[in-house]
């Protein structure tokens, strides 16, 4: 039995932040959640009044013996921002130990691996 180690949701985040920059993107962290083990949930803005929110992949979704760090799902796409912010209240009171980073890109790209 093999063990791989996760990175924390603290560098994950930062990895991913300095990774939107370099591919001319914007991106902030607008709430920090637990260094450690945090979910993470990321909002794209695609700057023309449309957002998508990413969550990370249920563990059903990755297929059995894949080894990887984090898979994302959309769970609302094109959304207006009172919907993701009201979805982002609701998913807070469930876990507060959430992380939540925003990505404005026009192109609509998010740098994520998807599930």
């Amino acid at each position: 039995m093999s063990h791989t180690m996760r990175l924390t949701s603290s560098m994950w985040v930062a990895a991913y932040v300095r990774r939107c920059h370099v591919e001319g993107a914007y991106a902030v962290v607008t709430r920090r959640g637990s260094p450690e083990a945090g979910a993470v949930f990321v909002v794209l803005d695609r700057l023309d009044g449309t957002r998508t929110l990413f969550s990370q992949a249920p563990q059903a979704l990755i297929p059995d013996g894949e080894v990887r760090d984090r898979l994302f799902i959309a769970l609302d796409n094109v959304a207006d921002a009172e919907a993701v912010k009201a979805r982002m209240e609701r998913e807070i009171k469930f876990d507060p130990d959430l992380w939540i980073v925003d990505v404005e890109d026009r192109n609509g790209r998010h740098f994520l691996e998807l599930a």
